[in-house]
């Protein structure tokens, strides 16, 4: 059998996923999945997206979106954070307690592949949509959307925040994002969540965060800058130090053999060894 497998090309990978979804019955799960359709058809108009210009999969309790990266992520990225929430506002307030919806979104890019099946839908091949996966499945998303009271919540990948976000285009505030190194079955990867982060997720220290994506190293601060030199120790007078045989080094010069009230005693106060420079004169200490 020949194996064909398309070219992968680079898309914009969105990822939705419906809270609890399993938890509802039968007639709820069919309700919520047509209002997703809703939702992410608004979406993608407001972000003008054409129909030819996307595949949608449907994965039962979410949806996998692929939009072409003719579409700037930016536009993607403030309809995903003004439309959706818009959109599920207003149907949670007309909807039954129990068919109110709150989604986890990804917005991710990279390359993707198509390998279809006769008689099958789907056919998705990809590392970089196995990652995004895995960033929708990360605790800390669904921790995020738990423990706040808003309808949705939204993270994004390394490569959308650092090539999007960070540079602070309209409608994004890159300070909205926060970074958490996430493990997901065997991979450890970077999501970058808009809100706060989730109680008990622990953000990595800024230099380790930004380590390897901005092209700044371990000797950067938080800001970005080289951080501060030590606080030198504060001068004390009458400081005292023993010397107790061997060979002594002070400042490159050397100290040897038994010296009187050096070697087996101590020194107290200032110990000058070298050239004492008076006004118009010097002498050997």
């Amino acid at each position: 059998m020949t194996l064909v497998l398309t070219e992968p090309v680079n898309r914009t990978i969105l990822l939705l996923d419906i809270e609890d979804f399993s938890r509802r019955d039968n007639v709820v799960q069919a309700f919520l999945r047509r209002e997703l359709h809703n939702v992410v058809e608004d979406t993608l108009a407001a972000a003008g997206v054409e129909r030819n210009m996307q595949y949608r999969e449907d994965r039962g309790d979410g949806l996998i979106v692929l939009v072409s990266a003719d579409i700037p992520k930016t536009v993607l990225l403030r309809a995903l954070l003004t439309t959706v929430p818009d959109a599920l506002g207003q149907y949670n307030r007309l909807a039954s307690s129990s068919a109110q919806m709150r989604l986890r979104m990804i917005l991710a890019a990279g390359e993707v592949a198509f390998d279809p099946k006769q008689g099958t839908v789907g056919g998705l091949i990809g590392h970089d949509l196995n990652q995004s996966c895995r960033l929708l499945d990360a605790d800390a998303l669904r921790e995020a959307l738990a423990q706040q009271e808003a309808d949705c919540v939204l993270g994004v990948s390394s490569p959308v925040y650092e090539g999007v976000v960070r540079h602070g285009h309209r409608g994004l505030r890159p300070e909205e994002f926060h970074h958490a190194a996430v493990s997901v079955k065997k991979d450890r990867l970077d999501l970058w969540l808009h809100g706060a982060l989730p109680d008990g997720t622990t953000a990595p220290a800024p230099e380790s965060a930004s380590a390897g994506r901005s092209g700044s190293g371990a000797h950067e601060g938080a800001a970005g800058q080289p951080p501060a030199a030590p606080e030198r120790a504060p001068a004390s007078s009458g400081a005292a130090f023993a010397f107790n045989g061997g060979t002594v080094s002070v400042g490159g010069s050397q100290v040897n053999g038994g010296q009187t009230g050096v070697s087996g005693g101590h020194v107290t106060g200032a110990v000058i060894m070298g050239t004492v420079r008076h006004e118009g004169r010097s002498e050997q200490a």
